[in-house]
């Protein structure tokens, strides 16, 4: 039996903690969890939600774990204030860090397989006095990882999308555009996508460029004449690019590519930065698409939105997001942790 998931509930004052109860509860099966935050809030809300298999536990513990079980890791309390805030919070940032922290260090320690991380305020986390860009970039340092090294990729029904560069302002967007960013892009989501369609060859991944057009042709720019592609030229002299197991095409105009992301020509992209790739995916697959991480020495899967404080306040959370990021996880890993 694999080593259960290792679950981080996310910000208290946000839908995180009721989405990740609601998901277990739906989609847990015969798998099995480490869930990081307060574990008597977390205990009555999959109770509330049905769920019955559920005890405190330490992580050290968890290979006593059941199929179908869920191991509650108590972090810290979560006073009523921090909950009712819906809003960041100093403690509401520094609860929400060591949650994350300690899935991660269970990753590490070979106690869990995968870290799935419920959505966190980056301004609770910052105003708790650590410098904080995003789950992706914390993740990397404490696994001592370059974060240069780490890829983060969107994957949903529709659209399987990389990203060159993360959470860069558009400014410093083009000084992330080099060879070595776009190889490391490109071999992680053929891995990723290797994973994802076992059955699937050749795979085919599509390149975007970062100007208009591409380029169109040095006129709108030359990173793609100077950079993408020579990089792309030079990555089919080797493997799995120089066969038949994965065509490599661009730098291809963004809005074409994403275009035949959507009609199922291409089984992945490679986007420049952020907003080219997040908003095609928020619009193709809201609710579904699963934040990966890839580079980590774990798999490192999360829901594609925020804190969401004001669904939080309506009662209105939609647990869809963390039932994707959880059999995403499951996917990447071993389906149903067998």
């Amino acid at each position: 039996m694999l080593p259960p998931l290792a679950i981080s509930a996310g910000d208290p004052a946000g839908v995180g903690p009721v989405v990740t109860a609601a998901a277990l509860a739906q989609c847990l099966g015969s798998d099995r969890a480490l869930v990081y935050g307060d574990a008597e809030w977390m205990s009555r809300a999959l109770g509330r939600c049905g769920f019955e298999s559920v005890r405190r536990i330490e992580a050290a513990e968890a290979k006593t774990l059941t199929p179908g079980e869920v191991g509650l890791v108590h972090v810290a309390p979560w006073p009523v204030t921090m909950v009712q805030a819906r809003a960041p919070t100093i403690d509401g940032g520094v609860v929400q860090r060591q949650a994350l922290e300690q899935a991660c260090e269970a990753a590490l320690s070979g106690v869990a397989r995968a870290v799935v991380t419920g959505p966190v305020s980056k301004e609770a986390v910052s105003l708790s006095g650590v410098s904080f860009t995003g789950q992706t970039e914390h993740l990397a340092r404490q696994a001592g990882v370059n974060v240069e090294n780490v890829t983060m990729m969107f994957l949903g029904p529709r659209l399987k999308v990389a990203l060159v560069g993360t959470h860069w302002a558009i400014k410093r967007v083009p000084s992330t555009v080099t060879g070595p960013h776009i190889e490391r892009t490109v071999r992680h989501l053929t891995a990723a996508l290797e994973r994802w369609l076992p059955d699937t060859r050749p795979l085919r991944i599509d390149v975007t460029g970062l100007n208009p057009h591409a380029g169109e042709g040095g006129l709108l720019g030359t990173e793609e004449e100077k950079i993408i592609g020579p990089t792309l030229e030079a990555l089919r002299e080797t493997a799995p690019y120089d066969g038949d197991d994965v065509d490599l095409l661009g730098p291809t105009p963004a809005e074409a590519a994403f275009r035949y992301a959507a009609e199922g020509r291409v089984h992945g992209v490679v986007a420049m930065f952020h907003d080219q790739a997040t908003i095609p995916s928020k619009l193709l697959d809201w609710g579904e698409a699963v934040n990966v991480t890839w580079g980590l020495p774990f798999i490192r899967t999360s829901v594609d939105h925020g804190v969401a404080y004001d669904a939080a306040s309506r009662g209105s959370a939609s647990e869809s997001g963390m039932v994707a990021a959880i059999r995403a996880a499951q996917r990447l890993t071993g389906e149903n942790g067998e």
